[in-house]
């Protein structure tokens, strides 16, 4: 397969726009890669005795927040895939907050979560890998936003990139 190139404007809103901002590159299956390369370099810095810090009241722990990577990781690679199968039902919405609640990421070692993302990680290459051009190019709608396949996978890169950033500057 050929590479992925950047999506148009027109194929995201501007929500989901700032999050393929920022990923790294020209290539999807590239970003996909740096991207999961950058979140293991931040976790394998992280001392057991920190892997449930909360840098305030009311935040997510470090577990959490890659538990939170993963789970969005899977919701969007459930949209590219229906959206790629010219699915034309609106898909749902999640709120991360509850996901969160719900996860039990906090009764996990980082190191299981950090296995688990990289299992989810090649799963992710592989769907997009499969796509054929004119699949990439299908635009759905899910939480009341359209979306391109290719979009989904970009931003798929570039959430785990908004959250290294946050590992970086907030939890370490």
């Amino acid at each position: 397969m050929g590479s992925i190139e950047r999506t148009a404007a027109d194929e995201q809103s501007t929500y989901f726009g700032t999050y393929v901002a920022k990923a790294q590159g020209q290539d999807l299956l590239n970003a996909l890669s740096v991207a999961a390369q950058e979140l293991a370099t931040v976790l394998e810095r992280v001392p057991t005795d920190r892997e449930g810090f909360r840098y305030a009241e009311g935040k997510w722990s470090i577990k959490e927040v890659v538990q939170h990577v993963i789970d969005t990781d899977r919701i969007f690679c459930y949209r590219a895939l229906c959206f790629a199968r010219n699915e034309h039902a609106e898909l749902p919405g999640f709120d991360e907050n509850t996901y969160a609640a719900y996860s039990g990421a906090d009764e996990r070692t980082l190191p299981s979560i950090l296995s688990e993302y990289k299992v989810v990680h090649a799963a992710t290459l592989a769907l997009f890998s499969s796509f054929r051009p004119e699949d990439l190019l299908r635009i759905g709608t899910a939480n009341g936003s359209r979306i391109s396949v290719r979009a989904l996978g970009w931003t798929i890169a570039g959430h785990c990139m908004h959250h290294v950033s946050i590992l970086q500057e907030r939890y370490m």
